[in-house]
């Protein structure tokens, strides 16, 4: 058995606004495994700033594991645990090489084109303007739930655009998700969430940075909309601080990212915590290429979630592997008329 990865820098088609900054491309790696008759693939995303192993000796770690393949899934796994993206590419390209095609990774109804998996619409932060644009796109084409980035503009402009869309639809009609990526200061967090929740907010992720954590328990348990923690989750690599965290902070929501959180086993210890503890979830991309999306939402689809996901990032960028996953009415389908056309592949 041989490995190799491949470096490809994904080019958003527009700069996207988050309360860290913004984005203008995205770094991904591809492991590709090779053995006598097949070849499997699997996608290593980082997100700078953001990932836990967005460190120095990233590319080294990747080229170490290639040259150790041999090593199998489950030893590999256990090596790379400080490396969560990582780990994520690994239990792909396994379980890509294993399936009876590169893509296959969970069959089902989604891969067969006959279910759907519901999704949010998600709108980028800029100036007023070009969020209204975002807006009203993503109400044409059907979302029924939709997710505002918050937090780097002012933030009576962020009110105006909830006012916007609630005097167009009431909460029966479209659910809205806010996501301030921990932008919001301690002192003055609970005022702006009771301002926020005159608009039926659904819930509002991460609404002050992560690792305060006794901040964000008082937080959960006063606050006048739901919570979800998002950041807050990266870098817990133990069972049983995992468990901690969930016992301490008690959030209504979590929201998991399998290549910020360590793949599948990583997504599954948390939601196995979650459903124990009566804390609601979902699971979103963390910008992946179309390799990564894909296997995050076969996954996904198997968990039978009855809620909105995270999954609508495949059309972002203008130099994204072509796939069967489509974006239509407001979820994420499987089209099987369409090719994937993957170069990375022999």
């Amino acid at each position: 058995m041989k490995a190799s990865y491949h470096k490809h820098i994904l080019q958003f088609k527009k700069p996207s606004g988050t309360s860290r900054g913004v984005i203008k491309t995205k770094e991904t790696w591809f492991i590709v495994i090779t053995d006598s008759k097949k070849q499997g693939i699997g996608e290593c995303g980082i997100l700078r700033t953001l990932s836990i192993d967005d460190r120095s000796d990233y590319e080294d770690t990747l080229k170490w594991t290639c040259e150790n393949i041999d090593l199998g899934q489950e030893k590999l796994l256990e090596k790379l645990k400080e490396f969560p993206s990582i780990q994520f590419g690994i239990e792909m390209a396994f379980r890509s090489l294993k399936s009876t095609s590169p893509f296959l990774l969970h069959p089902s109804k989604f891969t067969k084109s006959k279910d759907v998996i519901p999704i949010n619409g998600l709108i980028w932060m800029g100036d007023k303007e070009y969020m209204k644009e975002q807006i009203v796109t993503k109400l044409d084409a059907g979302f029924n739930c939709i997710k505002l980035k918050i937090g780097a503009i002012d933030f009576r402009t962020e009110l105006d655009l909830l006012a916007y869309i609630r005097s167009q639809f009431s909460s029966d009609v479209i659910e809205i998700r806010v996501d301030a990526n921990g932008a919001f200061d301690p002192d003055e967090v609970l005022s702006k969430l009771k301002e926020l929740s005159i608009y039926t907010i659904h819930s509002i992720e991460q609404p002050i940075r992560q690792g305060q954590c006794m901040e964000m328990k008082k937080l959960c348990k006063d606050t006048p909309l739901p919570i979800a923690l998002d950041e807050e989750l990266i870098g817990i690599f133990d069972l049983t601080e995992k468990e901690k965290l969930l016992q301490t902070i008690q959030p209504q929501y979590i929201i998991l990212k399998p290549s910020l959180i360590g793949g599948y086993r990583g997504t599954q210890e948390w939601i196995d915590l979650a459903n124990t503890y009566g804390i609601g979830w979902w699971i979103t991309s963390a910008l992946e290429s179309n390799i990564g999306l894909n296997a995050i939402a076969q996954y996904t689809y198997t968990l039978q979630s009855t809620l909105p996901q995270g999954l609508g990032t495949g059309s972002l960028y203008t130099n994204n592997l072509e796939s069967p996953l489509v974006v239509n009415e407001g979820t994420l389908q499987y089209d099987v008329a369409k090719n994937w056309k993957v170069p990375y592949l022999n």
